[in-house]
């Protein structure tokens, strides 16, 4: 799927890399949290699932990836265009959209941005991070993912309530993710804070933030539009089983 479908904003020389977030992320800045055979790749067990092979990938491709990740393993392609061979057992389709920052140099809500409850999370986070996963659902999230970026929180009386993160790097890029927050702290604007606080950092090491929605996420969908993201284009999420 490419820039321009279903009436989505068309793409450039520079989002053309966000065709293909987690080749790019793993051919790069994440080169070291990942494992590669010819053209397949993949993150490191306990960082993510997500794979890539190119979009014209043959059989030797998705036999190289076979190889990486093990018989029967879960296999999540993200966005990838390419469909395995037909004895991979797929696991899940979703449909959503990738959104782009819109609103210039700097968030247009700076005292969110610098809030002074948001705290950078660590290692020691960890075990907090995966219970409030668990608890919201926002996406794909283990024990390493960490690694991918920086991640940031917000704590209510020690606990933690709210979290969002970096997570793939396609050059000049930087997707936040994770966006979660418990459901007795909702409506206290803290997803706001956070991804505020996210596209400050990110714009300050002069790159663009991006992100992933669920189609059928309207709320979010309507926050991230307040908070300056447009749509770009439309994606579908698959997940395979190898065979």
């Amino acid at each position: 799927m490419t820039s321009g479908d279903g009436g989505y904003g068309a793409g450039s020389g520079h989002t053309a890399v966000l065709d293909d977030p987690v080749g790019e992320s793993l051919r790069g800045h994440h080169a070291g949290l990942g494992r590669r055979l010819g053209r397949a790749a993949t993150y490191l067990p306990g960082v993510a699932t997500f794979s890539a092979v190119p979009a014209d990938a043959d059989a030797a491709d998705w036999a190289g990836l076979a190889r990486l990740l093990g018989r029967e393993a879960f296999a999540d392609m993200f966005s990838c265009q390419a469909s395995p061979p037909p004895d991979w057992e797929q696991v899940f389709v979703l449909e959503g959209r990738q959104m782009t920052w819109s609103g210039g140099s700097r968030p247009d809500q700076p005292d969110a941005a610098n809030s002074t409850d948001v705290v950078e999370l660590g290692a020691a986070d960890v075990p907090q991070m995966l219970d409030l996963v668990a608890q919201t659902q926002p996406g794909p999230f283990w024990p390493r993912t960490l690694e991918l970026g920086t991640y940031l929180g917000i704590r209510d009386g020690g606990r933690l309530v709210a979290m969002a993160g970096e997570r793939l790097r396609p050059p000049g890029w930087t997707e936040i993710s994770a966006v979660c927050t418990a459901a007795e702290a909702r409506g206290r604007g803290h997803a706001a804070r956070l991804i505020s606080s996210l596209v400050a950092r990110i714009l300050a090491r002069n790159e663009l933030p991006f992100l992933h929605v669920a189609e059928t996420n309207a709320v979010a969908i309507a926050l991230y539009e307040r908070l300056g993201f447009v749509s770009r284009t439309p994606v579908t999420f698959r997940g395979f089983r190898t065979p």
